[in-house]
């Protein structure tokens, strides 16, 4: 809880600190990669550095944190910041380092507001700080405790058993621990890191959702060859570099987006590459043969573009009560055309109690969100997985 001296101090302040802070951000990243350029070439997301969202991503959980803290201050924060303990303890994320990030950030807030942020104001604004630094430190110790971790040793050598064309453009990779340890589990929707080392010498980290049920002796990940400026660094090495019997370094699972234990109706909506946990979730479902009413729908650009097209329609067959809604932008064989264009909510049946779990685009997620939510679906039953700096679906 904020002190009542702060409290009044950044309900005063937060709006030039609001207005500033897509100013901060970027100081703060060029402050800290100067002086500590390893954190860019062997941490950071460059892709993300170069088109902004991480900055964009980072405002925005600063201002949101802070607004709580005004809003509700008996409300404890867990729920906010829970994605980002996840996103961070998948890195090996540190309690040192939120030092460095502190550092650096009051550096930049100092630079860029100058005599507009008097010590009384900066004190506060320290407090916001180290209050958002302090849970999230607390919530990775819990992570990294649960998984059997010691803090930000995540990292375990794993073999490529197999690889699996999944489309022109998808690849999934079969990995198994190298070192014979055992292998962690994980809840269907969560997600694995991998670092991989670059030509230019760079060690740069991806998430990549797991795509297989959580039981058996290998992991599985379905990766996306992603074109763009940037492209997709890891990914693209991925595809054109990494055979069967390769070893690649995997972080332990995590991530906050899970399918829940419950027996009530689900909807798992994706687009492109988003049916990655959505595939997973389906696999536990018909594993463990469940009955829940269950509502597939995914969009994708064609039928030659979607991933697991056939898988999930064996898996969608093997569940009693479930059923699967496709749309393509652009039809063609060998599937007939369920539906042409963007994926469409108004054809399809949707019970108030559904749990629905979104992943894909941000505008495909904002879509399908904002729908639910005028069918009467509670905020708190929909739930989404962000590939990246999680720029929110609700804006």
């Amino acid at each position: 809880m904020l002190s009542e001296k702060s409290t009044a101090v950044v309900r005063a302040t937060l709006p030039a600190v609001g207005a500033a802070v897509t100013d901060i951000t970027p100081v703060f990243y060029r402050k800290m990669f100067a002086a500590h350029p390893e954190l860019l070439r062997d941490l950071f997301n460059r892709g993300n550095q170069a088109n902004g969202t991480q900055s964009r991503a980072l405002a925005g959980s600063i201002a949101a944190f802070a607004t709580l803290l005004l809003e509700r201050p008996d409300e404890r924060p867990d729920r906010m910041l829970a994605r980002i303990a996840h996103k961070h303890a998948a890195l090996g994320i540190t309690a040192e380092q939120y030092t460095i990030v502190h550092r650096h950030l009051f550096e930049a807030i100092a630079e860029v507001l100058g005599d507009a942020l008097d010590a009384e104001a900066a004190a506060a604004w320290d407090e916001v700080y180290w209050l958002m630094a302090g849970a999230l430190i607390a919530m990775e110790a819990r992570l990294y405790a649960g998984a059997g971790l010691v803090d930000g040793d995540v990292w375990r050598p794993w073999r490529v058993v197999g690889r699996l064309p999944e489309t022109p453009e998808v690849a999934t990779f079969m990995l198994r621990p190298a070192d014979g340890g055992p292998v962690p589990p994980f809840r269907p929707g969560q997600y694995v890191s991998v670092r991989v080392t670059l030509p230019d010498g760079a060690r740069q980290i991806r998430q990549y959702s797991l795509s297989c049920a959580p039981d058996g002796d290998d992991r599985w990940i379905s990766v996306k060859r992603l074109a763009g400026d940037p492209a997709g660094e890891v990914s693209n090495w991925l595809h054109e570099n990494v055979r069967e019997g390769d070893v690649l370094t995997v972080g332990a699972p995590f991530g906050d987006v899970v399918l829940d234990d419950g027996d009530g109706p689900v909807l798992l909506a994706s687009a492109g590459i988003g049916c990655t946990p959505m595939v997973s979730m389906l696999s536990y479902l018909a594993a463990t043969g469940s009955t829940r009413p269950v509502t597939v729908v995914h969009g994708d650009r064609s039928e030659r573009a979607h991933a697991f097209r056939e898988q999930t329609d064996l898996l969608v067959g093997k569940l009693p009560e479930a059923v699967a809604h496709v749309w393509y932008e652009h039809p063609e064989g060998p599937w007939p055309a369920e539906r042409t264009g963007y994926v469409d909510l108004s054809g399809v049946e949707v019970p108030e109690d559904v749990r629905a779990y979104l992943c894909g685009p941000l505008p495909f997620m904002r879509s399908v969100r904002s729908r639910l939510l005028a069918r009467g679906v509670p905020a708190s039953r929909v739930h989404y997985e962000s590939f990246g700096p999680d720029l929110g679906i609700d804006g």
